[in-house]
């Protein structure tokens, strides 16, 4: 496993975990819309 592998599987969890905050944040919101 090399640098490059370990920046790769860095940058995609950090995007799953922003992904993942957004989905939640707009979940939250429609919901007090409602």
């Amino acid at each position: 496993m090399n640098f490059l592998d370990l920046i790769l599987m860095f940058i995609s969890s950090l995007l799953l975990i922003i992904f993942v905050l957004v989905g939640v944040a707009f979940l939250t919101l429609m919901e007090r819309k409602v």
